[in-house]
């Protein structure tokens, strides 16, 4: 268990009652024993959604929309690939399961960055850490569309996924920590729907940008360079978060700021290991749905059904609708039914449609698609607000991303695997 975040004028005797609450953790059978009784929906009062929009201020709004920003250009940055396997696997004379690793390294050094960075923004603030990804996305991505070799591609998305992994944690502290307590999971579910936003835009930028002129798959990185460059300077213009502040000057009134921050670390990595454990595995289930669902998709239509591009980019588009609308109405839907059984709910739906999703054969897909990311996202849409009300106060950023990261590691592997499935076992085209 641990304690709730709230406004920064809160903190202070959330951190005095801090002990008090830790002497009367349940015991493991305990909390085993009431997983399922607290289950039951809470049923919490919500206003109606579009009033929640009117709860943010000026500043809480930017604070928002620089994180969105954010993690809608890092899912636009990751996605280039997955979207341009086929391509690339032309240019660099491999096959689709080679190119997979440039997806898998960036799973698996995502949990550097996180680390590195969550440490960074907990310990000096969410606003320096976050420029600094920014300017490393400008120059990975661009330097992975001047990449000449195999090897040269591996390197740079690997040192890549370090920049992606360190972002999403600050990312969701930054848009979420100052929000309204009423607005918190309906902005949950938008925040967590630049992921899909970032898949929609890179979808519709790989249909203009590939192969339409004598550089092929590369100018979709080019210009995948510029827009954090805008994110930059919107994130200067803005100061700490309040939350951050707050909690910065509770640590300077100790005789040393950085003793007090590595002991807040030491205390809650002994108090919640158990639950950072958990974390960890629920985010790697997570990450296997949305990867597994979605990084090869593309691949999956183009040769196993022949579909065009255009048929393509059309199945895509209208999933990733499909995704946005989820996560936001089952974000909102969690601060009502609360977050555990909204996931539960997603989980079940998204089995069901699963087999629809993949043999379906004809443009009817598109449907299957649709209601399969709603699900799959509505489910991810509850994530940062259930990461963020879980973690130690002191180690916010860290726990949020790390564990996110942690996930995406354990799942890291998963684009490898279908695509060697998919060599070594083909199904005859039309198979359902």
């Amino acid at each position: 268990m641990t304690v709730e975040f709230s406004s920064a004028g809160e903190m202070e005797a959330q951190v005095q009652d801090a002990s008090h609450i830790e002497r009367n953790r349940p015991t493991a059978g305990q909390y085993i024993m009431t997983r399922l009784t607290t289950l039951k929906p809470p049923m919490n009062k919500t206003p109606n959604p579009l009033k929640l929009f009117f709860l943010l201020n000026k500043q809480q709004w930017l604070f928002f929309l620089v994180g969105f920003a954010g993690w809608t250009w890092d899912a636009f940055d990751f996605f280039t690939v997955p979207l341009t396997v086929t391509e690339i696997a032309q240019s660099f004379n491999k096959g689709n399961s080679d190119i997979t690793w440039g997806i898998t390294l960036v799973l698996m050094f995502r949990s550097i960055g996180a680390a590195i960075f969550g440490v960074a923004a907990d310990r000096y603030g969410r606003k320096w850490p976050f420029i600094i990804n920014n300017i490393l996305f400008v120059v990975f991505e661009m330097a992975t569309g001047f990449c000449q070799t195999y090897v040269q591609f591996l390197v740079v998305r690997a040192l890549y996924g370090i920049a992606m992994g360190g972002l999403y944690g600050n990312a969701a502290a930054t848009a979420l920590e100052d929000c309204p307590p009423a607005a918190r999971g309906l902005f949950s579910g938008i925040l967590q729907q630049g992921y899909a936003f970032g898949y929609l835009l890179a979808t519709a930028f790989s249909r203009a940008l590939v192969n339409t002129t004598p550089h092929g798959w590369r100018p979709l990185y080019w210009f995948g360079a510029g827009p954090p460059v805008l994110i930059i300077l919107l994130r200067l213009c803005l100061p700490e978060t309040e939350t951050f502040l707050e909690r910065k000057r509770i640590r300077e009134q100790e005789p040393s700021a950085a003793q007090t921050f590595m002991k807040e670390g030491k205390i809650a990595v002994k108090q919640h290991w158990l639950l950072l454990i958990y974390l960890v595995l629920l985010m790697a289930g997570l990450n296997f749905l949305a990867h597994g669902t979605q990084d090869l998709y593309p691949t999956l239509l183009k040769n196993q059904y022949n579909f065009s591009a255009t048929t393509v980019t059309i199945v895509q588009v209208v999933s990733n609708f499909g995704a946005i609308i989820g996560g936001t109405i089952v974000g909102y839907c969690s601060q009502i039914f609360g977050r555990r059984l909204s996931m539960l709910c997603m989980f079940v739906l998204g089995a069901a449609l699963l087999y629809p999703y993949t043999f379906i054969h004809t443009k009817a897909i598109i449907a299957a698609a649709l209601f399969q990311q709603f699900a799959i996202q509505g489910t991810c849409g509850v994530v940062p607000i259930h990461l963020m009300e879980l973690s130690p106060a002191a180690l916010r950023t860290f726990v949020v991303g790390t564990s996110y990261q942690l996930g995406n590691l354990a799942s890291s592997a998963s684009s490898t695997i279908e695509a060697t499935i998919g060599q070594r076992f083909p199904l005859a085209w039309g198979t359902y």
